[in-house]
């Protein structure tokens, strides 16, 4: 299910993924996000899975500009 903006335009990113934390998975998290200057816990998180998945060889390792906080290319 997609979601949509305030404005009804459909969203990028429609796709919503919880996940629970303890406090100190979240402060590790927090702390990663300021000392690479993230704009969110949410581009942090996608920075973070697309490193794991590039380390695992899912994805290929290349450096991204701070617009490309996606997980894959589109």
């Amino acid at each position: 299910m997609s979601e949509t903006s305030k404005n009804g335009k459909e969203l990028a990113r429609g796709e919503r993924l919880q996940i629970m934390l303890a406090p100190d998975e979240l402060e590790v998290i927090d702390d990663f996000r300021f000392k690479w200057r993230m704009p969110s816990r949410a581009a942090t998180v996608r920075e973070l899975l697309k490193r794991g998945l590039a380390a695992e060889g899912v994805l290929d390792d290349r450096v991204m500009s701070s617009k490309g906080f996606g997980v894959i290319d589109r």
